[in-house]
This record gives C-alpha cells, sequence and structure tokens, in this order.
C-alpha cells in the first residue's frame, strides 16, 4: 500500500514538474479531456490592447475560429509588443516561431517585401475595403514568392491617409514645405520629401509623445489611429483629401502565420483556418477601418480643432509632385527584377473594376 502510495506521489510530481517547463518554454498545444489537440495561438502586435484592431478585428476572427473548431484553435494575445522587441521585428518573430499569428506592416522592413509596396504608391487606393480586396489579389498574383517563409491569412490597407499637424492648414501644395512630418513607411517618406516637408522615423507607438514635444510638427494618419493615441488632443490642424480623389497615401497591413505551425496543424484544422482567412478576410479588416472614421472624426470636432479638405483641383497639384514616387518605384521594381509598371497598372485595373 506504501509503495502505491509513493508510486502515485511520484507521477503527481513528475506531472507538475512537466506542466512547469510546458508553461515556462511556451508551449502552447495541449490534449483535451476528449482526446482531441488543443492549439493556443500566440498573436502579437504592436497596437494597445484597446484598440480598434483587437478588439474588433483580431478578437471576433478568433472567436470564429474557435467555434468552428470546437474550441480546439483558441488564441493568446501579445498586444503593445508584449513578446519583446520593436515593430519591425514582428515579421521575424513569427518567421522564427516566437510567436504564431503577427499583425505588422510588411513597410517596416523595407525592400523585404517589394511586390506589395505597390499599395502605398500615393493616390494608388480609394478606401478600406474595396483597396484591402485589391491588395489580396496583387499578392496573389505577385507576391507569393515574398511571402514563401510565412502563412499570410489577410493583406488590408487602412480608411483614407489624412494630413494632421500643428504648424498650419494645409491648403495647397506650398504648405507642406518645412514642416517635420512623421509617416509609416520609406514610401509615405519619399511622399512628405516630394511635397518639400521634412520625413521623420519615428515608431507609432512613439508618436504622441513626439508630437507632444514638438519633436514633428505633424503626421500623416488615418483618421482611426488619431484618438486610439490621443493625438486629437495635441493636434491643431487636420486637412483632408477625399472623395472622389483617390487616397493621398495608405499604408499596408499583413496578418501572418507562422508556416511551420500551420503546417502541423490538422487537416481539419488547417480548412478552419484555410476559410476564415484570404480576400473576405482582407476586405473585412478594410471595412472596419472604413466605419471608424466617424467616430475618430468627431473627437477631433469636439476638441475644437480645425479640419479643411483639400479642393480637387489643389490636389492634382500635388498628385503630380507625388508622381516621381510612383516613377522612381517603377524603376526599382524593375531592377529587383520585377516588372513594376506592370504591377501599378494591375493595381490600377482592379481598383477601377467596379464589380471587385
Amino acid at each position: 500500500m506504501k509503495v502505491k502510495t509513493v508510486k502515485l506521489a511520484l507521477l503527481g510530481a513528475v506531472s507538475l514538474v512537466l506542466g512547469a517547463c510546458t508553461e515556462d518554454i511556451g508551449v502552447q498545444n495541449v490534449i483535451t479531456p476528449s482526446g482531441g489537440e488543443k492549439v493556443v495561438l500566440k498573436v502579437s502586435h504592436f497596437w494597445p490592447a484597446t484598440a480598434m484592431s483587437q478588439k474588433k478585428v483580431l478578437e471576433p476572427w478568433c472567436d470564429k475560429i474557435a467555434a468552428e473548431s470546437d474550441g480546439k484553435l483558441t488564441c493568446q494575445f501579445y498586444p503593445a509588443m508584449q513578446l519583446g522587441g520593436t515593430p519591425a521585428q514582428l515579421i521575424d518573430q513569427v518567421t522564427d516561431g516566437v510567436a504564431d499569428i503577427v499583425w505588422t506592416l510588411p513597410g517596416y522592413t523595407a525592400g523585404r517585401f517589394p511586390s506589395m509596396e505597390v499599395m502605398e504608391l500615393p493616390f494608388m487606393t480609394i478606401d478600406g475595403e474595396k483597396s484591402s480586396r485589391v491588395a489580396w489579389q496583387i499578392y496573389e498574383e505577385f507576391g507569393k514568392k515574398d511571402f514563401e517563409k510565412v502563412k499570410p491569412l489577410a493583406f488590408n490597407v487602412h480608411d483614407r491617409g489624412q494630413i494632421h499637424n500643428n504648424v498650419r492648414p494645409i491648403t495647397r501644395l506650398e504648405d507642406f514645405k518645412g514642416l517635420k512630418m512623421r509617416a509609416p513607411t520609406r514610401l509615405t517618406n519619399k511622399t512628405l520629401e516630394a511635397f518639400g516637408a521634412t520625413p521623420v522615423s519615428i515608431p507609432l507607438p512613439s508618436l504622441s509623445e513626439s508630437v507632444s514635444k514638438g519633436v514633428v510638427d505633424g503626421y500623416i494618419l488615418p483618421w482611426e489611429v488619431v484618438p486610439t493615441l490621443k493625438l486629437h488632443e495635441m493636434t491643431k490642424y487636420h486637412s483632408e483629401i477625399n472623395s472622389p480623389d483617390p487616397v493621398l497615401y495608405s499604408a499596408l497591413f499583413s496578418i501572418v502565420m507562422n508556416k511551420q505551425k500551420y503546417d502541423g496543424l490538422p487537416d481539419d484544422l488547417k480548412k478552419v483556418i484555410d476559410e476564415n482567412s484570404g480576400i473576405e478576410l482582407s476586405a473585412s479588416l478594410g471595412k472596419a477601418w472604413d466605419e471608424e472614421v466617424e467616430q475618430a472624426y468627431q473627437k477631433a470636432v469636439d476638441k475644437g480643432n480645425l479640419i479643411n479638405v483639400i479642393s480637387s483641383d489643389e490636389v492634382r497639384r500635388i498628385r503630380d509632385a507625388a508622381q516621381k514616387v510612383e516613377l522612381e518605384w517603377i524603376a526599382d521594381m524593375n531592377a529587383k527584377g520585377y516588372d513594376g509598371q506592370a504591377m501599378v497598372d494591375r493595381a490600377r485595373e482592379l481598383m477601377a473594376d467596379t464589380t471587385n
């Protein structure tokens, strides 16, 4: 009897030690009582936990795959870079398996994913929803080689990128001159430079502090992000380029999964992931951004900030100034072995397709 008791105690101790070790090394697969494998996906991003991107996009997506997998797929969120590193390192974290899924910007690693940069050319996109649908199509036609080390789940752009600063209203091209402006990617930096502004590279989480301390005069961002970072509380002027004119700028986002993690899933769980990724997920992400514009805009209005719309005549001058960014990008792509003009033409064709 004593021997049996000792054996049971030893087994219990071993179980506790193994459980602790499993937790320490971050193993996320456990066996459920029913005998099926439960997979906990580590989802990492740079947004605050309260941001729209987690609350209205990632959490509903995770709820959906959990329901459709009968609870075998669940998510553990790591917002605001809780797994360490910088936003630019997210793509390496998912490639190396530090995270299972990340939401990041390919443009944070300039030159690594050149095929998808076409979506960030000035005046290329028209909104969030349809433009995100086009982004997935561009990936399917031109971008698979660039992303062969990961499993893309979605590509999206945000609502219309607008201009925000503390020096003066932007009503004409010349008003950009001399402003220190933050932009998210290398192409948006080139665009600001073409307008006569001085681009300043600042990680998004540091932007609020940089604005409040006057490190930058302003920034270009979609409306949705402005209240997320409380920027409407420290910005005087907001200048818009609105429909029917195309969008001044877009930054491309991607949700990608560790390839080995995906490949290691059983077929039924792969099917759940596949059925909840791709063009429709991409479009829904863009739509989520579009739907946030009104409430974000209203917060700037309520704060008493000055908001103006740039006239279409002046937009034409601004577009002309930005044209050299597109021409340089096409030449750069051609030098890298891509057909830059073909990508530009195809993206514009898809944008113009009303059935898309």
